[in-house]
């Protein structure tokens, strides 16, 4: 992923994902802000900290606000609050709506959500498989995800190449199939590991080898985000890109968007979702 990007554009990518040749890389930011549940890392932190208060120091990151309840109240307590605060049903956008449609592949997925799985089955689809990424704490075995069919079923990931689309949630999902990384010590062997591939999906490395990501409602102002996004789109075709306001951007947006060769998309987020899902 190096060298001058070539130029994309939104029609572009619409027909990238009609064709199955681009990946929709989804953050929470493709909802609107109406949203019932927390869309950004910043606001499931405060809410968060409005059910077990945290120090201030911690309190706009994620990872720690997640750690501290770990480590003061359990796992358990943890989990709970994750349940409640994602419990609202959330309608799947139109965009969700529109992919759930197309021959894709592949779907990265990286909110703790269930929205993308809503719009699949919505779809009449069973040809479609989740592969989520899961904590290792209190697991025994040397295990980074669990996958399932389209009826919840957990199945054994290696048959995961079998379906039309792979839905892969590398932080999870809230819910009763799966569990979520959200703490700091969710992630410890995750970022040891990640680096040499062994918690990517055998199939995710297979099927990006021919395609390009197209990142929409992320942002990459953290480093943990950044280093999830380069390392799932590791060793893929290109061309890759983000939508995403230029003069929004950080310094280390801005760093990333040029080592990582993307086409950056100057443009509201809004009326591109809307563009693309039209």
């Amino acid at each position: 992923m190096t060298g001058v990007p070539a130029p994309l554009t939104i029609s572009d990518i619409r027909d990238g994902f009609a064709a199955g040749q681009l990946v929709p890389y989804l953050g929470a930011g493709v909802f609107g802000p109406d949203c019932a549940v927390p869309t950004t890392p910043i606001a499931l932190s405060h809410a968060l900290n409005a059910r077990v208060a945290v120090s201030g120091r911690i309190r706009d990151n994620l990872w720690q606000t997640a750690q501290f309840i770990e480590s003061r109240r359990h796992r358990k307590t943890l989990n709970a609050l994750m349940a409640e605060i994602f419990r609202p049903e959330i309608e799947p956008t139109p965009l969700h709506r529109r992919l759930a449609r197309l021959p894709l592949p592949l779907i990265v997925d990286i909110w703790y959500d269930g929205a993308m799985q809503a719009a699949l089955l919505d779809a009449g689809r069973t040809d479609w498989c989740e592969i989520q990424g899961i904590t290792r704490s209190g697991e025994n075995r040397d295990i980074w995800t669990r996958a399932f069919d389209a009826a919840g079923t957990e199945i054994d990931p290696d048959t995961a190449g079998q379906f039309a689309t792979v839905l892969y949630k590398p932080h999870g999902a809230v819910g009763t199939r799966g569990t979520v990384l959200v703490s700091d010590s969710d992630y410890v062997e995750v970022l040891t590991e990640i680096d040499i591939q062994t918690p990517i999906p055998e199939v995710v490395k297979a099927r990006r080898a021919t395609l390009g990501f197209v990142f929409l409602g992320c942002r990459f102002d953290d480093q943990m985000l950044r280093i999830f996004a380069r390392q799932i789109a590791k060793r893929s075709a290109g061309p890759h890109a983000w939508v995403a306001e230029e003069a929004s951007l950080t310094r280390n947006e801005r760093l990333f968007v040029e080592e990582q060769s993307m086409v950056l998309i100057d443009a509201p987020l809004s009326e591109a979702l809307a563009a693309l899902a039209g």
